[in-house]
């Protein structure tokens, strides 16, 4: 190998390094934007603010995001889509595997570990409605939810579970969810908090927790007790 190619390898391979522990810049915003829309709010966070923030120019800001709803819609579309698709691809006809809910389980808390502000945020959009940025938040959750009931309602009756308490069954989902990341720094002022709750261990606990939690709310179970009861209910009725 001659010496210009040796330099050019070891070049390319020091660029190859630097991009892997610096993440673009447009991550960069999208980072620091999701912590603060999660902190204040849309309506609370100038594009001038986030920009002073990070070291940009108001103008470097707005050539990769050119309004704070264009911003807005790219964290939102970072954060929830990726939930969206496993959504869609979690869905399989007949009865709950563990062994995919311990994948899923595994991907979603690996998912909002990394953007753990995310929950947070849909929790202070979802309270500050109508405001003008709830179209979009709304653009998100209402398939969101609609997919999550899809999947809830193929398994919910060899769960054990009426069709009305369907949508209660799927609002629930979404709370075991994303709830441990909405509560993330009141946990650290918890005394009785065991853990820094985004370390490897807690987080090892929330994946084991949620795959259990949603065994338990999905798998399959006899229907035999069910029918005794209903049965026993109507025999004392009519006696």
């Amino acid at each position: 190998m001659t010496l210009k190619a040796v330099t050019t390898a070891a070049r390319s391979t020091r660029r190859a390094g630097h991009a892997e522990a610096f993440p673009p810049t447009r991550d960069l915003i999208l980072d620091a934007a999701e912590r603060l829309f999660a902190a204040h709010g849309v309506d609370g966070v100038a594009l001038r603010d986030l920009a002073h923030e990070l070291g940009l120019t108001a103008p470097s800001l707005y050539n990769h995001f050119p309004s704070k709803q264009a911003l807005y819609d790219a964290v939102l579309d970072r954060g929830l889509r990726p939930i969206f698709d496993l959504l869609v691809e979690a869905w399989h006809p007949g009865a709950v595997r563990s062994a995919e809910l311990r994948q899923n389980a595994n991907i979603l808390t690996s998912h909002l570990a990394t953007h753990p502000h995310l929950a947070r945020l849909l929790q202070r959009a979802l309270l500050d409605r109508p405001g003008r940025f709830h179209a979009l938040v709304s653009r998100w959750l209402n398939p969101l939810y609609r997919e999550g009931l899809a999947v809830s309602a193929e398994t919910a009756a060899s769960a054990g579970w009426e069709p009305d308490e369907v949508p209660h069954l799927t609002l629930g989902l979404f709370g075991l969810m994303f709830a441990y990341f909405s509560y993330v720094p009141a946990l650290k002022d918890f005394a009785a908090w065991p853990e820094e709750p985004l370390s490897a261990q807690s987080l090892a606990v929330q994946r084991r927790f949620l795959e259990k939690a949603l065994f338990r709310l999905l798998g399959s179970r006899p229907r035999t007790t069910r029918r005794k009861d209903k049965s026993a209910a109507v025999k004392r009725a009519t006696t």
